[in-house]
This record gives structure tokens, C-alpha cells and sequence, in this order.
């Protein structure tokens, strides 16, 4: 008794207010042997003399021991202990008077019921079953609350069985449901049926429990007529965004109810925000039947969310606040906001945005400035998901938008500068193109409004938005006034700041002058030197906590101006920019994880080694550390039952992802962005460094390398795939054997990753990584198992593509199917089709290395490839299984007559398609057939010629979509004309060959055609030079073209070739002088000029 006595002390202490007495009682509990510790737990949770907090607390920290420790506490008990134990739990939970602590003793039920599942799904407690279903059926409703909520806590209790119990789940619920005198156990029916529906998402299971949609429903509308507890429209909400299928045949009733919750202002905020979740979630997640079944809710939907826009507090200090808080997320005007940019993204242009249009003008020429405020914010708003249709009627928007610039509120003239800006963003570089000369003055002019620093402000901010997509030659036109504006409010800003201690506007307009000096680049040069001086000041002097975010900010503003200006410019101050970054690193010690300093320190320093190249080699012993402490940033995380998930659902900090059964897993968010800027940042300096990395590759390895499966953050993974191959380019500087232990390191976890990568967009970096892994270390990198597992992922994603691709099919049958689906299906299709083209990136690397070593591999993979060719196969398939065919050509030369039966027939068909990007890779392969396949070929070489033909001289081959086809055509005949022309009169095809140069357009293809032009002219092939060399104006003027478009590189021994035939021919001044006349300005400019580099 006197144990017992204690153990109440003891919680008594957890529930005491103060942090010390808590503390130590959580101390003190640690310290009590396991089984000691459920056995007091248990007496606590029973006796009914302890008040119901102390009760409840037992029941709680029973829970979570059973939770973390349920097999090192219920393993080691004797099987009758075990019984003992099950039976004293179940009978608490029936005997126990208080609701609340009724709850929480259910909660310990359902751990042991979860327990007492195994990994075969079977029931190990029969009893519990019997209880559910017993209890479910009394007349006393309290054991059917506690039944329907151990039902709703493990909706998996039935393991295994659940099938053959199917009739009597649904029994339960149907009658639970309808309970006419009890609305609590119609109140718990909804959560149990909501957590099973959730468990159990097969079509089959959904169908078969849709007849319950009317009163569960119903039941949903009771509770928020009561308001007061609103789990159940959590619960709806749940089902929106996991199942939303199963309330197809109820959902037009849905939205309904849900709408006219949104639209009466009696309700609690909270409640109408639940409410419309409810409908936001539904058109994200079946977009389709919503715009087939509540097609009419769509216009009350967007009037209802423009009317909540317009609920925004009056504030007098807000334009002149210098401290700018984020909006409260559960505002109105915040939660419609949100709503409407996610409706119109989902749903699309087509259906939302006739409806926002109509209703713009009156609220714009409202004289209310909420009204004018939240037309504008809607159309900031709506702007992603409604392009293609907003595109056209931009003009008479913009009309519109920029006239409130001016206007009389200060939070109206926010509002167009936030329109402006994002409008920029999402209709770039359209948007910069049309609108410049009435946009850049627009915000030049808002800039000046010195009386509100928060409109000032986001003129600057709506500038960057501005700059950050608009062409070089459109901004540059303007540089003059901009920066002239720029420093004029620098020097005004930085004056306030030392008398006022006011600094928002000044850490805007920095990174107004870092934006547009990195669009303009080298013509920020005449700038240089006017803001430098005050930027190094500010870093320098900017050293006070409050001032952290402008130093950061600044720092980030000079190492963008410097890669804007470039070496030359910014090297006399790289060094004194970097010695100002390290002191104040070294300062005062290691900067915290959340200073906001250090991302942007992080970042700059790889753009200064970006700069500097191997110059920056010195900084990194002292910027290594805090970049390598933000990548080893380790992520906190949780496993939380629902209940405790909603009492910090509120704390944006964390994420929370269900994971069936009331079990939630919980990160921590904060430091996830620094962390992935960071392993970036390593990127570059591998990139930039090569060699003079060398030192700390082993250490950047060994840390990213396990950073491939970091699911927490996509960018960690993709940066830490980036990185591989630059790794073992620097790592080449330390030895071939070095070399071959770092990939050992690396393969099998790049592969692992590779074969379980969840997300495209990582997946097709990965696979790219592999491909540069192996063009970097060659031939014999992959071992026989390595070369296997590459196989088998090869074989594995082909075959989920051509799934992909069915499935897709098979959503164009749905009965929701419509147009916007299909550009839904087309995107998912570009998707596919880009890692498709990844895909063959590895085979390239592969054949390029082992040549026909692969091929006993290929043999394995052709069959895909034969099927990516068929006829009824789109064209990009097309277009990426010929590209794989030209690498078994062009590296596996007369071997690849293996495949010939796959290849040969499909390729001289495909030089005829209507894409230009199939007949471009069906010409390259002819192309390399010619070059590397040899004599068994001559006759295949022979009958492309027509087919190659027909693509140069088709009526629209030089068109801007057709000329790079085009050009591999030509380059591809001259191939075959030098390489294979046994079964070919090529005296006959000379001439035509010579009407179609100059090429200038595919840069890789043109020197194999200036080659062959080369070996003609050298050897005085009479077609080329023509009777008395009368081709020789002509050829001159190719090749003064060639120059003029700088289609070769200086260094190439093409360009070296004709250069020389140019100044053989000047020794003959009568003849030369000749062919210049006929040439056109630019020819003759750049010939003058290739002649003056000699």
C-alpha cells in the first residue's frame, strides 16, 4: 500500500503546473522496473478513490508503455499472466462510471488489441471479438460507445477474418448509426465507420458500405448543428483526402451541406473552415466528378470565398509597421485565399474562373477598400491553376491592376503590387514581354512611397518577381531608372536605419538590386562600384541580433552581384568580402542552426567558389564545417496516437502523416530547407573544385551516400544523387584504388535508392547520377551482380511504363472523364516520358563504356525497346527507343547487326514521321550506321538515301520546329557518303548535297559535315568546285556563314580546315576578292575577323 501510495505522489507530480515538480516525477518514473511500472499503473487506473484526473493520467502513461514496450512487458508474462491481464483491462473498461476516463481506458484496450495482432493479420484475443460484437448489441449504450470506439481506435482489430465478418461489421454500424435514442453512439458510429472506410479503400469494401453514406451524413450534420465537437467533420475531411470515392454517390449531398456551413456566418469560424475544407479537399482529389455532379455549387463556392476575403481587420499601423508577422492562418480572408488558389488548380480555368471574372468588376469599383483589396488578392491568387485561360485577357486585366497602384489605401496598393508580381511569376516571360513599359514604371513610382514602408516594400518585392524572368534586353533597357531608384532608397533606408532603427524596406530593396543584377549580368558592371562600398559596409557593421536577417540578405546581394559581374570584376573584392564572412563566423563561434545568417552565408560561399574556381580552395577548411553541420542536420521525429496530434495540429513546425489505426508519424520541418541548400551547396563545390576537393570527398561521401534514402526532403536526395559523380571526379586525385573504394561505397546504395525511389522527378536524378557514374569510372566499374541489379531496374521501370501508360488508358474510360483529365494524363505522360529519356541516358553510359560487352545485358532489355517501336506507341516512345538503338549502332559498330531484325525496318520507316524529334533520332541512327556499322550495311546505307532525302528537302524542313531533323538528315548522308557509299553513285548525290549548306543549327552534327566539305575541297573534287571552279563564290559564302553563326569552335579542326582553304584562296587576290563581293555584310565581317586572329 505504501508503493501505491507513492506511485500517486508520483502522479500527482505529472500533473503539477511546475516545470521543476514535473520534471522530477518524470525522472522518478524511469527509474521503476517495467513490469512494476504497469502493475501500479493498472491499480491507479482502477481505483475508483483517485479523481478522475489521476485516473486519466494512469490510463495515458499506460498506453504509451504498452505502445513503446509491449513486447519486453507482455513476452515475458506467463501465459496465465497474460490472460490476467487482457481480462482486467476489458473488464476496467466495463465498469468504469467517468466518460472521460472510460476514453482513455479504451485507448489502453485498443493498444492491447493492436498488440495482439500478428504479422499474419491473426486475431490472438477471440475474447475482444466477442466483446465487440456483444457489446455493440446491449441496450446499455455505454458499452456501445466503448465498442464503436475500440472499433474506431484498431478498425484492423478483425486481422485476418474481416472478410467472413463483413455482414456483421456493417450490421453493427447500420444499427449504430440509426440508434434514434442515443446520439453519442451515433456520434461514435461516424468515427468507427470513417476509420474503417479509411482501412479499407478496395472498390469492392467501399461499394458494399455505401448504403450508409445517408445516415453517416446525416449524423455529420447533427453534430454541426450541436457545434459541439467537430471530429466528425475532421472525419469527412479524412474521407475527402484518402477515399473520396466511396462518397461519389452522396456527393453533390456533401457539398451541400458542407456549402451552406460555409455560408452561415453564425456558425464558428473553425466550423465553417472544417466545412470548407471538405469541399476544397474534394475538388483536389476527384476533380472530375465534382465538376460532373456539383458543377452548380461552383459559383456560390467562389462568391462565398471572394465575400470571405473581404474579412479583414482594420489596422492603422499597418502600412508603417516595420516588422511584418505572418498572417494568422485561421483568418477568413487567409483560409478563402488559400481556398481559391486551390480550386482553381484543381478544378481548372475552364470552370472557375468565368466566375471569379463576373464578379470582379463591382467589387473593384467598390467604394469599400476590403472589397477592391480582395479582387485583386483573387486574382493573385487564381492566377496558377487559371492560366490558359487568363493568358488571353491579360491585357484587360492588367488594365484594371494597374490603376490601383495609385490607389488611395495603402493596403489596395499592396494588394496590385502582390497581383503584379505574381502575375509575373505565373505568366512569365509573357507577361514581362507585354506589360515592361507600363510595369516597371508602375512599381518604380510605388517605390516612392516612403509613408507606408509596406507598400514600398512590396513594390521592391513585386520588382524582383519582375526581374527574376524578364529577359536581359528588356530589363537592361530600363537599368538606368531602376538602379537609380535603388540607390536612392539604399541611402535614404540606410539613414533611417541608423536613426529610426527601421530596416524592412532596406532588406527588401537588397534583394531587389541582388535579383536584377542577376538577370543583367555583365551590365550590372556599370553599377558595381556605386553599391558595393555600402553592401560591404552593411556586412561589416550590420553585426546586432535584430540585424541578422539584412546582414544575411546583403551577403546574399554580393555573392549575386559578383557571379552577375563576373571574375575579373569581383575578384579585387572576393577576398575582403570572404574575410568579412569568415570573422564574423569565427567571431562569435559556431552560428546557431536557426541564425538566419547562416543559409544565406552557406550559399554564397558556393557562389564565390563558383567565381573564384580553384582560387576559393583556401576558404575551405573554415567554410567546410558550418556547411557540412547544416547537412548533417538530423530531423526530430514522433509516432503520435491522434488525440496528442491534435493537440499541436496547430504547430506549423511539424508535419504529420497518418499511418492507419490512430497512429500518426510526426517531423519536425524546421531546418529541413537549410539542410537540403546545404548538400546543394557541396554539389557545387565539387563541381567547381574537382581535384582540389580531394581532401574532403571521403567526408561529404560518407555523408551523402545514406542521404539517398532521406525521405523527409526530396531536394536532400536529389542533391545527394547530384553530387555522386562529382565525388569521384575529384576523387581521381587520389589514386585509381582510392578511386574504386569510394564506388564500392557508393554502388550498392545507389542502386538500393534507384530501386526504391518513390518520387519521379529524384528517380530520373538518380538514374541520371548512375548514367555520369559510369562515364566517369569506364569499363569494368560494374561488377556481374552490380550489372545484374542494373538490369533488373532496367527491366523494372520499362515494364511500370508501359503500366503507366495502360493505366492512364484506363482513366480515359472513367465516367468523370473529361478534358481537363486529359491534360491531367498528359502531364503524368510527359513525366514518364522524361524519365523514359533518363532511362536511356544509363544505356548510353553503358554502351559508350563496355561497347558490345553490354550486349549479352541488352539482351535481356531489347524486347521493351521492340515494343516502344510498334506502331501504336506514341511518339515519344518512339523517339527514346530509336535513341537507345543509335547508341547500340554508334558503340557497338558491325556487332549491331544482332539486332538488325529490331532496328533497321522501324528507323527508315520513322525518317518519314510527323515529329521532328522521332525523324531527328531516326536520322542520327541512319546516320551512325553509316559511320560505324560497316560493308554488311552498305545496302540498308543505299535505300536510307531517298528516305533521308525526302526529310532535307520537304517544303517546311527549315522551319524553326523541323530544322534540327533536318540537319541530322543532311549530316546523316554525309556519313554515308563518307563512310559507306559502296552501294552508292556518289558523284550523282554531290550536287544536291552541296544545295542544302550551310547547317548551322545542331551544333554536334555540323563538323562532320565541314569535314567532309574540308576533304572535297582538298581533294579538288570537280562537282564541289564546280567547271573552272565556278562553285567557289558559293563555298566561300558557306563558310563565311559558318563563321558568322559561330556554328564551330575556334579550336575544332573543322573550323581550322576551312579557315585554311580561306587563306589558300587569299593568295589568289583577283579570285578572293571575287567570292567576297558576293557575300553579305556579316559574312564578310566574320571572315575579316577569323582572318585577324591568326
Amino acid at each position: 500500500m505504501a508503493e501505491q501510495e507513492q506511485f500517486k505522489q508520483l502522479l500527482l507530480g505529472f500533473l503539477s503546473t511546475e516545470n521543476e515538480i514535473r520534471t522530477q516525477a518524470e525522472a522518478t518514473y524511469d527509474t521503476i522496473p517495467l513490469d512494476a511500472k504497469v502493475t501500479f499503473l493498472v491499480q491507479s487506473m482502477n481505483n475508483q478513490t483517485y479523481g478522475e484526473e489521476l485516473r486519466n493520467i494512469a490510463a495515458v502513461l499506460l498506453r504509451r508503455l504498452l505502445s513503446n514496450e509491449w513486447n519486453q512487458y507482455y513476452d515475458k508474462l506467463p501465459v496465465e499472466g497474460q490472460s490476467a491481464f487482457k481480462a482486467e483491462v476489458l473488464a476496467a473498461v466495463q465498469r468504469e462510471p467517468s466518460a472521460s476516463v472510460r476514453k482513455k481506458i479504451c485507448e489502453v484496450l485498443a493498444e492491447v488489441s493492436r498488440n495482439l495482432i500478428d504479422d499474419d493479420g491473426n486475431n490472438q484475443w477471440p475474447d475482444i471479438l466477442q466483446f465487440l460484437f456483444t457489446a455493440s448489441q446491449s441496450a446499455d449504450t455505454t458499452l456501445k460507445e466503448t465498442a464503436l470506439q475500440l472499433f474506431s481506435s484498431v478498425p484492423g482489430i478483425f486481422g485476418n477474418q474481416q472478410a467472413e465478418y463483413y455482414n456483421h461489421i456493417k450490421e453493427m454500424l447500420k444499427q449504430s448509426l440509426s440508434d434514434v435514442t442515443n446520439y453519442t453512439v451515433r456520434f461514435q458510429a461516424v468515427r468507427a465507420m470513417s476509420a474503417f472506410i479509411l482501412l479499407n479503400d478496395e472498390e469492392d469494401v467501399q461499394k458494399s458500405f455505401q448504403d450508409l453514406l445517408v445516415p453517416l451524413i446525416s449524423v455529420v450534420a447533427e453534430s454541426m448543428q450541436k457545434q459541439d465537437d467537430d471530429t466528425l467533420l475532421k472525419c469527412l475531411v479524412d474521407i475527402a483526402e484518402n477515399t473520396p470515392k466511396f462518397l461519389r454517390p452522396h456527393l453533390s449531398g456533401v457539398i451541400d451541406l458542407c456549402m451552406k456551413a460555409v455560408q452561415e456566418t453564425s456558425l464558428e469560424d473553425s466550423w465553417r473552415h472544417l466545412a470548407l475544407e471538405v469541399v476544397v479537399t474534394l475538388s483536389e482529389t476527384v476533380p472530375a466528378t465534382v465538376r460532373k455532379m456539383a458543377l452548380s455549387h461552383i459559383p456560390g463556392l467562389v462568391q462565398t470565398l471572394l465575400v470571405m476575403m473581404t474579412d479583414i481587420e482594420e489596422d492603422e499601423n499597418w502600412a508603417t509597421s516595420d516588422e511584418v508577422t505572418d498572417e494568422d492562418s485561421d483568418d477568413n480572408a487567409v483560409v478563402a485565399e488559400s481556398s481559391l488558389d486551390r480550386i482553381a488548380c484543381a478544378l481548372g480555368g475552364k470552370t472557375v474562373l468565368p466566375h471569379i471574372v463576373s464578379a470582379l468588376p463591382n467589387m473593384m469599383g467598390s467604394a469599400d477598400w476590403k472589397h477592391r483589396h480582395a479582387a485583386l488578392m483573387a486574382i493573385s491568387a487564381c492566377g496558377e491553376g487559371c492560366h490558359k485561360q487568363m493568358e488571353p485577357i491579360l491585357s484587360q486585366i492588367m488594365d484594371g491592376v494597374l490603376n490601383y497602384l495609385a490607389d488611395p489605401h495603402p493596403r489596395v496598393r499592396f494588394a496590385a503590387c502582390n497581383a503584379i508580381g505574381q502575375m509575373a511569376t505565373d505568366f512569365a516571360p509573357v507577361f514581362e514581354k507585354k506589360f515592361h513599359d507600363r510595369v516597371v514604371p508602375g512599381l518604380l513610382a510605388t517605390m516612392d512611397d516612403a509613408t507606408n514602408p509596406r507598400v514600398q516594400a512590396h513594390a521592391a518585392a513585386a520588382l524582383v518577381n519582375f526581374s527574376e524572368d524578364c529577359p536581359k534586353v528588356i530589363l537592361s533597357s530600363y537599368l538606368d531608372r531602376i538602379m537609380e531608384k535603388l540607390q536612392g532608397i539604399l541611402t535614404a533606408k540606410f539613414q533611417e536605419l541608423v536613426s529610426k532603427g527601421t530596416k524592412l524596406v532596406l532588406e527588401q530593396v537588397v534583394t531587389t538590386i541582388a535579383s536584377v543584377a542577376d538577370t543583367c549580368e555583365e551590365k550590372f558592371i556599370n553599377y558595381y562600384d556605386h553599391f558595393m562600398p555600402c553592401l560591404k559596409y552593411i556586412i561589416q557593421n550590420a553585426t546586432t541580433p535584430e540585424l541578422k536577417l539584412l546582414r544575411g540578405k546583403t551577403i546574399e546581394c554580393v555573392s549575386l552581384i559578383g557571379l552577375a559581374v563576373g571574375a575579373d570584376k569581383f575578384s579585387p573584392d572576393a577576398s575582403e568580402v570572404m574575410d568579412l564572412l569568415l570573422r564574423s563566423q569565427t567571431s562569435v563561434g559556431e552560428m546557431a542552426d536557426d541564425d538566419p545568417q547562416l543559409g544565406y552565408m552557406i550559399s554564397a560561399w558556393a557562389r564565390i567558389c563558383k567565381i573564384l574556381g580553384p582560387q576559393f580552395e583556401p576558404y575551405l577548411p573554415m567554410v567546410m564545417p558550418p556547411v557540412l553541420r547544416a547537412a548533417s542536420i538530423k530531423p526530430e521525429v514522433a509516432l503520435l496516437d491522434s488525440e496528442e496530434v491534435d493537440a499541436v495540429e496547430d504547430n506549423n513546425d511539424w508535419q504529420f502523416m497518418s499511418l492507419g489505426d490512430q497512429q500518426n508519424f510526426g517531423i519536425k520541418t524546421a531546418g529541413l530547407e537549410e539542410k537540403a541548400n546545404a548538400c546543394t551547396m557541396l554539389v557545387c563545390y565539387a563541381r567547381e573544385l574537382k581535384g582540389a576537393f580531394a581532401p574532403h570527398v571521403e567526408q561529404v561521401v560518407k555523408l551523402m551516400v545514406p542521404m539517398l534514402k532521406f525521405y523527409f526532403h526530396d531536394g536532400v536526395r536529389t542533391a545527394a544523387a547530384e553530387s555522386l559523380p562529382f565525388l569521384l571526379e575529384c576523387a581521381k586525385a587520389r589514386g585509381p584504388q582510392y578511386l574504386q573504394e569510394m564506388w564500392s561505397f557508393i554502388c550498392i546504395d545507389l542502386l538500393k535508392a534507384i530501386s526504391s525511389e518513390p518520387e519521379k522527378e529524384v528517380l530520373s536524378e538518380e538514374l541520371h547520377s548512375l548514367a555520369k557514374c559510369v562515364e566517369t569510372l569506364g569499363a569494368g566499374c560494374l561488377d556481374e551482380s552490380a550489372m545484374l541489379e542494373v538490369s533488373n531496374i532496367l527491366n523494372k521501370l520499362l515494364n511500370e511504363h508501359f503500366e503507366n501508360a495502360q493505366e492512364r488508358q484506363n482513366k480515359r474510360k472513367d465516367e468523370d472523364y473529361d478534358e481537363i483529365v486529359e491534360e491531367q494524363l498528359v502531364g503524368e505522360d510527359d513525366e514518364d516520358v522524361f524519365q523514359l529519356s533518363k532511362i536511356s541516358d544509363v544505356i548510353h553510359a553503358l554502351m559508350l563504356t563496355y561497347k558490345t560487352s553490354f550486349f549479352p545485358v541488352f539482351d535481356g532489355l531489347v524486347h521493351h525497346f521492340v515494343k516502344l517501336l510498334s506502331p501504336e506507341r506514341p511518339w515519344p516512345d518512339h523517339q527514346w527507343a530509336l535513341c537507345v538503338f543509335d547508341d547500340i549502332i554508334e558503340h557497338g559498330g558491325p556487332e549491331c547487326v544482332r539486332y538488325q531484325d529490331a532496328f533497321l525496318r522501324p528507323m527508315l520507316v520513322y525518317t518519314a514521321d510527323q515529329q521532328p524529334e522521332v525523324r531527328q533520332a531516326a536520322a542520327y541512327g541512319l546516320g551512325v550506321l553509316g559511320m560505324y556499322a560497316g560493308a554488311t550495311f552498305a545496302g540498308a546505307c543505299a535505300e536510307a538515301i531517298p528516305q533521308l532525302v525526302k526529310v532535307i528537302t520537304a517544303p517546311d524542313s527549315r522551319n524553326v520546329e523541323n530544322v534540327n531533323a533536318t540537319e541530322n538528315a543532311i549530316a546523316a548522308v554525309t556519313k554515308i557518303l563518307k563512310h559507306n557509299s559502296q552501294a552508292i553513285n556518289v558523284t550523282e548525290i554531290l550536287p544536291h548535297w552541296l544545295s542544302w549548306l550551310p547547317v548551322y543549327e545542331d551544333e554536334d552534327e555540323a563538323p562532320y559535315v565541314y569535314s567532309y566539305l574540308c576533304d572535297l575541297i582538298e581533294s579538288n573534287n570537280q562537282v564541289i568546285l564546280g567547271p573552272n571552279n565556278s562553285n567557289l563564290p558559293r563555298l566561300v559564302s558557306i563558310i563565311g556563314e559558318v563563321f558568322s553563326r559561330e556554328t564551330l569552335e575556334k579550336e575544332s579542326e573543322s573550323y581550322k580546315r576551312l579557315l585554311g582553304i580561306i587563306i589558300q584562296l587569299q593568295s589568289n587576290a583577283e579570285v578572293f576578292n571575287s567570292c567576297l563581293s558576293t557575300l553579305t555584310e556579316n559574312q564578310k565581317e566574320a571572315i575579316r575577323v577569323a582572318l585577324s586572329d591568326q
